[in-house]
């Protein structure tokens, strides 16, 4: 009888700890850590030791040099130019997204015949390997077989013989790449939005109507203070995925011509992997990392500052 009633009473002090909401929280929350821990925690602790140091390909370990890869591409113009090609791909492509998402969410919203149909094309981008998309971009931007140039030529708007080379120019290679990031992103950010404006209650839309507020100035003084915690958001998603995004810009243009939409991913690949400077590779990816969290920060303050409550 004794030996029942310890194990009676072993397993109710089990059961109680099972039960307390620290324990349960705990076990609930460690397979994300451990994974967070394992895949972005243990490498990220890596890039920052190797930035320190002068390894190379075939080589985890380097000697210490300090900050000496980063006062080397703080002078040099490559990697300038690449820091402020991030920012215009990345708040131009944004900036068409928002736009582009907010104007279809809104439409998306109400019911019409074929929406569905409408919503799923919508969404085939996002779904779509981002590789491949990409791959059938570099015919749709072909020198001699662009299918975008035969109907700019079709409808007059360039000549056959003489049409731009989406590719092949600076400025046009830059566009390029800004307009298949946008097209990408844009499935995201809509779903976001109608999941704003979903979350919106009918009474709100009631008691606007019976205040006068139609239109623009319901859009202005009611839906986009309501929307505006989600929208900043679906922003601060876009402005992280686009920022270390290197497959769109590396597989139509690998930053050319001349160096012209390189971006940070793309220069830290080519220097880290093709070039085998890890430790300086490792030092241009990590010049990401303080302005993504300044970015981030502020996002997140002022979708507090936003929230209604």
């Amino acid at each position: 009888m004794a030996a029942v009633a310890v194990g009676a009473g072993r397993r109710r002090r089990l059961r109680y700890v099972t039960e307390r909401r620290g324990f349960l929280a705990t076990l609930l929350i460690a397979p994300a850590v451990l994974f967070i821990g394992s895949l972005v925690a243990a490498p990220l602790i890596l890039a920052i030791y190797l930035s320190f140091t002068d390894a190379t390909a075939g080589s985890l370990t380097g000697p210490w040099i300090g900050l000496a890869n980063f006062r080397h591409e703080l002078n040099d113009p490559i990697f300038v130019d690449a820091l402020w090609h991030t920012f215009l791909f990345t708040f131009i492509s944004q900036a068409v997204v928002i736009l582009v998402a907010g104007l279809l969410a809104h439409a998306l919203v109400h019911a019409f015949r074929g929406r569905w149909f409408l919503r799923f094309l919508i969404l085939l981008p996002w779904a779509a390997p981002i590789a491949l998309t990409t791959i059938g971009f570099l015919w749709f931007y072909d020198t001699q077989a662009s299918i975008f140039t035969w109907f700019l030529v079709k409808l007059h708007l360039v000549s056959a013989t003489n049409h731009p080379t989406w590719l092949g120019t600076p400025r046009a290679a830059m566009s390029s790449i800004i307009t298949v990031q946008a097209w990408r992103t844009i499935p995201f950010a809509t779903v976001i939005f109608i999941a704003g404006i979903a979350s919106i209650p009918r009474e709100v839309d009631d008691a606007a109507a019976i205040d006068g507020a139609t239109g623009l100035r319901k859009f202005w003084y009611v839906s986009l203070p309501l929307q505006l915690p989600i929208a900043l958001v679906a922003i601060l998603f876009g402005i992280v995925f686009t920022a270390t995004d290197m497959v769109v810009p590396y597989i139509l243009t690998a930053g050319g011509p001349f160096n012209s939409t390189q971006v940070l991913t793309t220069w830290a690949f080519q220097t880290g992997i093709n070039s085998g400077n890890v430790g300086e590779g490792a030092a241009i990816a990590l010049f990401m990392l303080p302005l993504l969290a300044f970015v981030t920060i502020g996002m997140l303050f002022f979708a507090r500052r936003a929230e209604v409550t």
